[in-house]
């Protein structure tokens, strides 16, 4: 036996369900048959070398586990039966059979040398050992979970036909590989670090002068409302991160995954833990939270200076307003003198009066001059343009605009670079080196409605100047032309995509993870015939007045509003069907659904992986961020509950990435139940924004949103499968498009769904989202409020289309889109394998000027996809049935959100980005736990309806919903009843049953 085998691991990296699936059998019967069916050759082989059928059995066994999951099958384990019975069927020998084989251990022990030196499998080796544990280190680097590392290890063992070791020499070769892994890593973020900058460190985990926050608390701290005294707090902040003056290339060369969970656990922990770890830890824990808290602060004091911003602008329009209502009287007033004036002067031209006789019978000539006076005062541009009155507010600017500009690295692209020389200018007349603007000052920025105000004529006004710099200064970070060194949010586009070598790399090799032809021209040409035959088939159509369910009326096509399809039986079967359910408190349904899930096993501890120990504690939490109670309220509402230990577990144990993995369990339980399948396949879905009010100070720092009015809040944007699952939510800004985020939700989830094709409303779609919906494998329906008012666009111009000539807008640029065709496929390989996130391309995208070249050749590629959805939109009633019925799938999910999401009047009231996202995880999880208990005892009471003789129409089930919740008590206390255990296939009674 190897030395190694003996040693114990260092660290537990896999739970005990980890072990399990490493030696599990292929679920999936397809995949089954592929790996245990045997070939003519094997056949051949234990023909020709067992005598016996047992033997021949045993063989083919012993080989069917070496193949899959690659190990030797122990002594005194027996093999599943399903395994047992493909092979005898194979073989044509009875599967009774193996209970003889293996009586004489010679023979297994000749049948296992023999299948090693015939198929090519060994034993794994110290040899091995010392490979596999450089190997694994390099992947270790990128990740810590343990079973992420494992899955790697087997993987490639299996490539070389090396067999399994046991589970413990697996778990301590990657334990001791992580662990060393984990030292390089503190060892590259340290080993620049000089005896100051270590002191510097040190003194972090120290309280701040007249204080009792620590200085790392206090840089961890988010902003305590939008204001020019706040942001200069938070640029203080950033100042103070930058003079401690780490190297300036620290932590580049690692994974992100790595220093982000080095980050997240050093944020959680208390300046006394950090102080008890060993001093290359902690000094690069403290190093890796500066780098993510500066990169957060930096993107934190740019939006912060964007809402300033859009507050001074929107204070210049509230204040044109209201002059203009101010001066309406006066306005009334002067027109009333002016329309006698002009009746007396038409009536002494008809009669000859004199018409000075005339104007005086009117108004006095001194009453006239002042009226002229009074209505040249009401013509003066401030009146018809708000942004006159925007220098009411420049000290606004003034406050922080030096240090704001001195304190970010912005950098520029050449369509920019006038901004950056404007920006060094005004560096320096806050710093006195100018006194006064120079007289050639850039100036390609200006926009033609600020050139009046800017330009006057005692020369440049320097306060509308600076305020056109700091508007188009936001402008250009955001489209991406500007960028800053150390942020996430506007760093350099070319960061945020796959490097120019490696994609050529991947496109040479046609390893580009995309189902597209990487050959502009032959991708164009195939869409543009698919194109030119639609548009010919609907303009036939059109004169054959053979629209189906349409008509065409003074050139506008009229699209039949769809009938309300839910029969009346359905209805009543739906009424009867709740009226059967059990009533059930909403702690008892969700540790119910645990029951059938184990979804709580996915809220690991941050640092140690553990699984929480007191799962009630953890239901606390979750149903706490799902009812809107907040954890102070959730511990009074549960007895034998402290706020400090939910607070804790929360911090520990509640993350994104857990919420994510955990509402996934409850999605994959109830795609695979199979009464959901009455509602759809799992392929289709949709997504809605459900807006929520903001208050207290999530209302003081809220942005307008223009779709809600000025009333501020925020948005939880859902996905919802055809089957009723919300796979996916995520809090989006207000005042940013919902197309902006539609992508996320399809490819970041963590379900097993396959969504083939996707469903929104108005302000889901883009013409950029089109094309990379095509482009990343998605059908893209989005209903389109006004279609009419959305032009067609063609491969070239022709009569052929005369049908549909006034809903033509212009032929696609089929040049543009070769040109960039490169670029194309590099951006849409970049979100699908991760560089960067979808929704964050999609916004810089769209807020790149008309003339950049990738923007364009997108958003041309988007007019093809779009004029072909809506040539099927006019041709198919299906089309637009699936459409609305997907999306009011999403909009009755809403309602069941609202209903639980019921406490503090429905409103966000959390004071950062991350807790408001907790609640809309928490909503989620709790709401696809209402759908999944529900689908399952619709289909008991349904069972229960047969067995009572009762005829169930099948064909009406697919009208019923899970998403009612009258039978579930919301409120009240919240008590975990541990009493109540239903063993495995055991439910409740139902209703008056």
């Amino acid at each position: 036996m190897l030395l190694y085998c003996n040693e114990m691991p260092r660290k537990k990296i896999l739970s005990e369900f980890d072990k399990n699936t490493l030696i599990q059998l292929p679920e999936l019967e397809d995949e089954f048959i592929r790996i245990y069916s045997l070939s003519e050759q094997d056949i051949s082989i234990i023909e020709s070398n067992c005598r016996g059928k047992s033997n021949k059995l045993g063989f083919a066994v012993l080989l069917s586990y070496m193949r899959c999951p690659g190990i030797i099958l122990p002594v005194d384990e027996y093999p599943t039966d399903k395994i047992i019975q493909f092979l005898s069927l194979q073989l044509n020998i009875p599967s009774e059979e193996w209970l003889k084989y293996g009586k004489r251990a010679q023979t297994r022990r000749e049948h296992l040398s023999l299948i090693q030196s015939i198929y090519g499998y060994r034993m794994f080796n110290n040899q091995d050992y010392n490979y596999y544990f450089n190997y694994l280190m390099n992947i270790s680097l990128q990740t810590d979970k343990g079973i992420l590392i494992v899955q790697e290890f087997i993987k490639d063992i299996k490539k070389y036909k090396i067999l399994q070791p046991s589970i413990n020499t697996i778990e301590n070769l990657c334990s001791e590989a992580l662990m060393n892994a984990e030292k390089q890593i503190f060892d590259k973020l340290t080993f620049s670090l000089s005896i100051t900058q270590k002191d510097i460190l040190d003194n972090l985990l120290n309280s701040k002068e007249k204080s009792n926050v620590s200085y790392l608390n206090w840089l961890k701290q988010s902003p305590k409302s939008v204001n020019s005294k706040s942001l200069l707090i938070h640029i203080e902040r950033l100042k103070f991160i930058k003079e401690i003056n780490l190297h300036k290339d620290i932590g580049k060369d690692i994974h992100q995954n790595r220093l982000l969970k080095i980050a997240r656990e050093g944020r959680q922990m208390t300046p006394q833990h950090l102080r008890d770890f060993e001093e290359s830890r902690r000094y690069a824990t403290l190093i890796a939270v500066l780098i993510e808290t500066k990169a957060s602060i930096i993107d934190e004091i740019i939006e912060m200076n964007d809402k300033i911003i859009g507050s001074l602008f929107k204070y210049a329009k509230n204040t044109q307003s209201q002059k203009m209502q101010e001066s309406g009287k006066s306005m009334g007033k002067q027109l009333d003198i002016f329309l006698k004036i002009g009746h007396a002067l038409l009536d002494a031209k008809e009669t000859g009066e004199d018409p000075f006789s005339a104007v005086e019978s009117v108004v006095s000539w001194e009453d006239l001059a002042k009226s002229i006076s009074d209505t040249k005062d009401l013509t003066v541009k401030q009146n018809f343009d708000s942004l006159y009155f925007i220098s009411d507010k420049y000290f606004t600017i003034k406050k922080y605009g030096a240090e704001f500009l001195k304190v970010l690295e912005i950098h520029s692209a050449p369509v920019a670079e006038d901004i950056l020389k404007t920006v060094s200018i005004l560096i320096d007349l806050y710093d006195g080196k100018l006194k006064k603007l120079p007289e050639n000052i850039p100036s390609s920025f200006i926009r033609k409605r600020w050139e009046d105000l800017v330009f006057t004529e005692n020369g440049i006004n320097r306060k509308f100047y600076e305020l056109c710099l700091f508007s188009e200064l936001k402008n250009h970070l955001r489209s991406g032309d500007l960028w800053v060194k150390g942020s996430r949010q506007y760093k350099d586009f070319e960061d945020y995509l796959i490097p120019v070598k490696k994609f050529t790399e991947m496109r040479d090799k046609n390893t580009v993870p995309l189902d597209v032809v990487l050959n502009g021209e032959e991708f164009l040409s195939q869409r543009m015939r698919i194109l030119s035959k639609k548009i010919q088939t609907v303009c036939k159509l059109i004169e054959n007045n053979e629209l189906p369910d349409s008509s065409i009326i003074n050139d506008r096509i009229k699209i039949k509003p769809l009938e309300n399809t839910v029969p009346e039986e359905a209805e009543i079967l739906g009424k009867k069907i709740y009226g059967l359910l059990p009533l059930i408190k909403i702690t008892d349904l969700l540790k119910e659904v645990d029951q059938w899930t184990n979804f709580t096993d996915e809220f690991i501890h941050l640092k140690s992986g553990n699984k929480v120990e007191d799962k009630n504690l953890l239901l606390t939490v979750i149903l706490s961020d799902a009812i809107n109670l907040g954890l102070r309220k959730m511990s009074e509402a549960s007895p034998g509950t402290s706020y400090a230990k939910l607070s804790w577990l929360q911090a520990w144990h509640i993350r994104d990435d857990t919420y994510s993995l955990a509402l996934a369990k409850i999605i994959n339980k109830q795609t695979q139940h199979h009464f959901s399948s009455y509602w759809g396949e799992g392929k289709t879905s949709s997504s809605d924004g459900q807006r929520f009010a903001t208050g207290s100070y999530a209302q003081r720092t809220g942005t307008i949103n223009p779709k809600y009015g000025s009333s501020p809040g925020v948005q939880f944007y859902t996905h919802i499968s055809d089957q009723y699952a919300p796979f996916h939510t995520k809090v989006i800004n207000v005042g940013v498009r919902d197309a902006t985020y539609v992508l996320d939700g399809l490819l970041y989830h963590e379900s097993d769904l396959q969504i083939e094709e996707h469903y929104t409303d108005t302000a889901g779609f883009t013409d950029h989202v089109f094309a990379l919906m095509q482009l990343l494998g998605f059908k893209f329906a989005p209903r389109i409020r006004d279609l009419n008012d959305k032009k067609l666009f063609i491969p070239e111009a022709s009569t052929e289309y005369s049908a549909l000539s006034e809903h033509i807008g212009g032929t696609i640029n089929s040049k543009k889109i070769i040109q960039n065709w490169n670029e194309i496929v590099r951006l849409a390989t970049s979100i699908k394998n991760g560089t960067v996130t979808a929704s964050l391309i999609v916004k810089k995208i769209g807020s790149y000027p008309r003339q950049n070249g990738l923007a364009v050749a997108l958003r041309e590629l988007g007019k093809i996809e779009r004029t072909l959805f809506m040539l099927d939109w006019y041709m198919s009633p299906e089309l637009r049935r699936r459409v609305t019925a997907g999306l009011n799938k999403g909009e009755a999910r809403n309602a069941l959100a609202r209903a639980v999401y019921f406490n503090r009047l429905g409103e966000v009231r959390e004071r950062t980005f991350e807790n408001q996202r907790y609640k809309a995880s928490g909503l989620n999880l709790v709401t696809a736990a209402i759908v999944l208990w529900n689908t399952v005892y619709i289909e008991k009471v349904v069972e229960y309806l047969k067995e009572q003789g009762e005829e169930i129409n099948e064909e009406l089930l697919q009208y019923l919903s899970p998403l009612g919740w009258e039978h579930i008590h919301l409120t009240g206390d919240y008590v975990w009843n541990n009493q109540i255990k239903l063993k495995n296939g055991e439910f409740r009674p139902l209703r008056n049953s």
